[in-house]
């Protein structure tokens, strides 16, 4: 292959850029999954602000009913010319965005729409305006104003572009960028990102996310390790891009299987890496790594957010699952915060090879706790004693545990040797996940939620004297207490972080979400979410996110919380802001398989 991570293509069509209107979501629009295209959830409408936020009360909701009687949406709705379009279940919805009124509802036979978003093109003098979406493996492009199949789009408006992707599409200069979804530990389908023409659905890239023969990273492989390999999938709820640089970043997952590379010798390039590529051609740019060999499942969970310097330096912000913020000049991938490469602890696994060294940002300070010591257990002080004689119980079942800090490789397990297990921090689900790193554009603060959740495991040999990963389900180091799970490390058991992006300070933190059952005094403990923020100019943050189903705006500048609401399930989506065709701001959040509405008062 004559060029770095470029499959190429026997036939190559004429890229036709059209749709170069979308390049930025413009209020009162939210027309892309985080509002634009450098996904920094940031709304320049600030009709709801810190002075008038205590007043913002329910407008209306939709049922995301389902043939199984829910749909568990993790949905971001968008909204363009005055019409709300989202996936609820099996169906494509367009709404009345005021209201919250069926305009049209388009029923999917053939596997379910993704729970988490559609992308919009405006169309061209030819083709009107399409909503695009993933069912399974399929691309579908249906009419914007009908729901009916879009002509000339693949076959009878559907593409199958080979192994599922259950995301958003982004859809820029004509350009339709999708990822894939190859899960962790089990086999799948190649997990290349792919591109296709927006008019014709035609194959236009696909970029090689394992290095191949003729690429240089192909010798971040040993041997023929990299031959059939899967993982290494580009699995995000969205993609980012720089129109201005004709640029897409990639964010690339864990080799399949990620616990153990003793068959995979070597860095493992483009695995757990932010790949910039051409939009138009998908060719290499550059690409930063941010764990070789990872043995963790601690890959990228999102895009980066596009951010520029007050310097004019173009700059990026993404997260990894390690609980690590990093910050990059995006135009050349180098680090604009020094990152040092840390040794870490090596894996004593038979055949396991690990890197001596990871990346480690300089600054912020880690997001996510990364180590765990028995100081750290929780007590009956912080909860309740019968919480932490829980905990103690659980920690004595699990024999000798072993944490060594960030990267502690997992132990393994033979018959006749004393129990061992390590406890991971963060754990298998990561501290920050897919919502992303939002951005106040007025102030260049980025902000993160991160988990506080451990993994405990070991590995055991196989037949074929490969090494499995055991995890005892649920695997996390919690207990349950009546109808939740606890962790068993002091809080915070998650944390927001407001980070200034020019110098990496650490500008306030605070536990994100109560736990109920405990007294006031003591509940303000953070709650596990994975979702993430929006920003408006009116200097608030809006976030549900956390497992007591609760959706907050805080205050920007200090983090304190201004304004709350009780959802009627987990509001496991990011949410997003318009301002409807009557004048009024509103705020969405989906809450398992129902779509609320917030407005002012009139």
């Amino acid at each position: 292959m004559g060029k770095r991570g470029l499959i190429p293509l026997l036939l190559a069509p004429l890229l036709l850029l059209a749709g170069c209107g979308q390049e930025a979501a413009q209020a009162p629009d939210w027309n892309l999954y985080r509002g634009d295209l450098a996904g920094t959830g940031y709304s320049s409408l600030g009709q709801i602000n810190r002075e008038n936020v205590e007043s913002l009360g329910p407008a209306w909701e939709y049922s995301l009913r389902g043939a199984d009687g829910g749909a568990n949406s993790q949905a971001t709705p968008i909204v363009v010319n005055n019409v709300m379009y989202f996936p609820a279940a099996d169906r494509i919805v367009a709404l009345d965005p005021v209201s919250g009124r069926e305009i049209w509802v388009r029923q999917i036979e053939e596997g379910r729409p993704s729970r988490r978003g559609v992308a919009w093109w405006p169309g061209d003098g030819e083709n009107p305006a399409r909503i695009l979406f993933m069912a399974g493996s399929n691309l579908h492009a249906v009419d914007a104003n009908s729901g009916a199949d879009s002509a000339g789009f693949g076959n009878g408006g559907v593409v199958d572009i080979g192994v599922p992707y259950n995301s958003v599409p982004l859809i820029i200069d004509g350009v339709v960028i999708v990822g894939a979804n190859t899960p962790p530990g089990q086999p799948g389908g190649i997990g290349n990102p792919r591109a296709f023409d927006v008019q014709t659905g035609d194959l236009l890239w696909e970029f090689a996310s394992v290095a191949q023969l003729g690429d240089p990273a192909n010798a971040t492989w040993a041997g023929d390790s990299w031959r059939g390999r899967l993982g290494a999938n580009a699995w995000p709820f969205y993609f980012t891009a720089d129109p201005e640089r004709s640029m897409v970043f990639l964010p690339l997952a864990s080799p399949i299987p990620f616990a153990w590379g003793g068959d995979r010798a070597g860095d493992n390039l483009y695995a757990n890496a932010i790949v910039a590529v051409n939009l138009h051609t998908g060719e290499y740019i550059w690409h930063f790594q941010t764990i070789h060999h990872d043995l963790w499942d601690h890959d990228p969970p999102a895009p980066p957010s596009l951010f520029e310097l007050e310097d004019g330096t173009p700059a990026m912000a993404f997260t990894t699952k390690s609980g690590y913020l990093f910050l990059l000049n995006r135009e050349t991938g180098e680090p604009i915060l020094e990152i040092i490469e840390r040794p870490v602890p090596a894996s004593e696994v038979p055949g396991e090879q690990t890197s001596p060294i990871q990346p480690v940002p300089s600054a912020p300070a880690d997001l996510a706790r990364t180590r765990f010591g028995m100081q750290d257990l929780v007590s009956a002080t912080d909860t309740n004693a019968a919480h932490a004689a829980a905990c103690g119980e659980l920690l004595d079942s699990l024999g000798e545990v072993i944490n060594l800090g960030p990267y502690t490789p997992w132990v393994h397990r033979t018959p006749d040797a004393p129990q061992r297990t390590t406890l991971l921090f963060p754990g298998l689900a990561g501290g920050p996940n897919w919502g992303g790193v939002a951005i106040d554009q007025a102030t260049n603060t980025g902000f993160v939620l991160a988990a506080n959740l451990g993994t405990f495991g070991w590995l055991e040999q196989a037949e074929d004297q490969s090494w499995v990963l055991t995890t005892p389900r649920p695997p996390g180091f919690d207990v349950a207490m009546g109808d939740s799970r606890w962790p068993c490390q002091k809080p915070p058991w998650s944390q927001l972080s407001a980070v200034d992006l020019a110098s990496g300070e650490i500008l306030w933190q605070r536990p994100l979400g109560i736990t109920d059952g405990l007294p006031e005094a003591l509940g303000n403990t953070g709650r596990p979410g994975r979702a993430g923020a929006v920003v408006t100019a009116g200097g608030l943050l809006f976030i549900a996110a956390t497992d007591d189903n609760r959706f907050r705006a805080l205050d920007v500048e200090t983090g304190a919380e201004l304004w709350q609401s009780s959802l009627p399930g987990r509001g496991n989506a990011n949410p997003m802001t318009y301002v409807g065709a009557d004048g009024n701001q509103y705020v969405v959040i989906a809450a398992t398989d129902t779509l609320l509405a917030f407005s002012l008062p009139d």
